[in-house]
């Protein structure tokens, strides 16, 4: 019986960041040495990989594509290969795989099945975003992106802001770039004017915008984020 392969897990670019400063040597190396991906989106994996200067022409690369819901079934056959001996690269859109992203199942099918599955280094923008906040990076909690419905999102965002002052815990969350304003509007509506927001805006972007302040200064400032992609950072004081 053959040795199984690794699956390992490939942060790509953000913003305007190049390869050279985005991604270590010994990662492009690793990649390099990959002939399957899996990919959320093939055309800009293959973009990726051309910067990354893989040996391989990009026609005989396999790069599957992993849907955003993948069935049981799908996961199975997109691991196949890796249990048949190929090493594997997952590569999200933009940023670190399987975090605000659809890996995770995979991943998990992979830890199932007892392969080894291995992280690489690379750009992840919740992170970046919680670094440059100056909010409590001890205890933290990411959200995803959270509900669409007026009422519900308002719910939603007093309940995190409830959580963060009684567990002096960070709230991290993301929006659709063309609904970011309507979220930033929907948090200064929310919360109370003590409240900590940060946004880190265009990360690793020529553009890139990071500031954190407190409800009262965001509702001063009338900023405008713009179809931008976006982290939203919540800290609310304790109250005694």
């Amino acid at each position: 019986m053959s040795r199984a392969g690794t699956l390992y897990l490939i942060p790509t670019l953000l913003g305007e960041a190049t390869v050279d400063t985005a991604i270590p040597t010994g990662v492009q190396e690793r990649i390099r040495a990959i002939g399957y991906f899996i990919a959320e989106e093939p055309k800009s994996a293959r973009a990726f990989l051309k910067a990354v200067g893989h040996p391989l022409p990009l026609a005989r690369l396999k790069i599957d594509r992993l849907e955003a819901s993948p069935d049981a079934t799908r996961i199975a056959q997109l691991l196949e290969p890796v249990l048949g001996g190929s090493d594997a690269g997952v590569l999200a859109e933009a940023g670190a795989p399987a975090v605000a992203d659809p890996g995770a199942p995979l991943v998990r099918a992979a830890h199932r099945s007892g392969l080894r599955v291995a992280p690489l280094v690379g750009p992840s923008a919740i992170l970046l975003a919680l670094m440059s906040s100056g909010l409590d990076g001890q205890r933290f909690a990411f959200h995803g992106y959270l509900p669409v419905a007026e009422r519900e999102l308002e719910m939603r965002l007093r309940s995190l802001e409830a959580d963060s002052r009684r567990e002096h815990r960070t709230e991290v969350f993301i929006e659709t770039p063309y609904r970011s304003d309507r979220l930033l509007r929907a948090i200064l509506d929310a919360c109370a004017p003590d409240t900590l927001l940060s946004l880190a805006v265009d990360l690793a972007s020529s553009s890139e915008s990071i500031s954190t302040a407190t409800i009262a200064d965001w509702r001063a400032r009338r900023y405008l984020i713009g179809k931008r992609p976006a982290v939203f950072l919540l800290l609310a004081p304790s109250r005694r």
